[in-house]
């Protein structure tokens, strides 16, 4: 995997808040990127594609907005995200990030 797709940020517009991710392979060779504050988890789903969630339920608390399942590749996509707590929506950048 190359040294770029182990780290990213999603950017919030509305206020500017940053979020790191990065890359962890777990149990059976999954892969998966974890908020680095918390239990928060970007996943490949096999039926939705990359989401904020988990591989193993149907709830999406966050996706990509405009790179469909069929077209994602083995990291989530670079560009616009949006996440869905409660009642409240939020857009976001993903960008991809060299480690320090």
């Amino acid at each position: 995997m190359e040294q770029s797709k182990k780290r990213f940020e999603l950017r919030r517009h509305i206020d500017n808040l940053v979020y790191t991710f990065e890359r962890i392979e777990g149990e059976h060779g999954l892969i998966g990127y974890k908020r680095t504050d918390g239990e928060h988890w970007i996943v490949c789903h096999k039926r939705l594609g990359w989401i904020a969630g988990r591989q193993d339920s149907e709830d999406v608390f966050g996706r990509p907005w405009n790179t469909p399942p069929a077209a994602q590749e083995n990291h989530p996509p670079e560009g616009i995200w949006v996440s869905r707590k409660g009642p409240k929506s939020y857009v976001y950048d993903l960008v991809y990030v060299q480690d320090d």
